[in-house]
């Protein structure tokens, strides 16, 4: 099941990212992911093969993970809006 997640307008990271368009930064997105992975697989991933954003992401907007089954070369996932794209991208395990 997909737990819906979000980061508060509050959150530490985003002032200053960017004044007047505040955007959630890539880093703060991926620790939620990674986040996402260890709650559903019970182990941490060893790094991040690859990773694409293909829209910014708003303090407050939800959006969801969702993971390809893993296999020896990584856990594939996609983050989404909505139906929207939000990125896409590849675990390396240990």
């Amino acid at each position: 099941m997909a737990i819906p997640h979000k980061v508060d307008a509050d959150h530490p990271a985003l002032p200053g990212h960017f004044p007047g368009h505040p955007i959630v930064p890539g880093v703060v997105i991926l620790d939620l992911i990674l986040a996402d992975f260890y709650a559903r697989a019970g182990v941490r991933a060893a790094g991040v093969k690859r990773m694409k954003f293909s829209r910014p992401l708003a303090p407050g907007e939800e959006f969801v993970v969702t993971w390809d089954d893993a296999q020896k070369n990584g856990a594939r996932f996609s983050v989404k809006v909505g139906g929207e794209m939000l990125a896409s991208g590849q675990l390396a395990l240990a």
